[in-house]
């Protein structure tokens, strides 16, 4: 077979403050999460498909745990104040669902790129209807 076959990266980079942070569930991190949120981690991204955004706690309890899997020693505090410095940055939530959260979603194995991006299509435009 002829052409480039794509991989998957690794992880995602958040740069937030100076920093670039790996971002990426393990499943064990799925798991953990699912007991606590008592959902499917796929239950809170499919509201996307609706043009919902997911709450920004649950965005941010997610981003907590794919942080573990390179970065450790976060707390759900410390990624709290992360995201404030995010948006002091220039960042919004919903640059942050697209930009951040939907890729920890996709190289985390939940979802294909092209899924990950009509997703953030979708929710562009409920918020441009909106």
């Amino acid at each position: 077979m002829d052409g480039i076959i794509e991989t998957k990266k690794p992880y995602v980079i958040w740069g937030v403050g100076g920093k670039e942070l790996k971002l990426k569930l393990s499943t064990s991190g799925i798991i953990e999460l699912e007991g606590k949120l008592g959902a499917n981690l796929l239950d809170v991204v499919m509201r996307t498909e609706e043009g919902r955004v997911p709450p920004l706690k649950v965005m941010l309890m997610i981003t907590h745990q794919a942080l573990q899997s390179y970065e450790h020693g976060y707390k759900e505090k410390d990624v709290i104040n992360l995201y404030e410095q995010y948006l002091q940055d220039g960042g919004s939530q919903m640059k942050f669902l697209t930009d951040v959260f939907l890729p920890i979603y996709q190289v985390s194995g939940f979802f294909s790129k092209a899924q990950a991006e009509k997703m953030g299509e979708n929710l562009l435009e409920a918020s441009e209807q909106a």
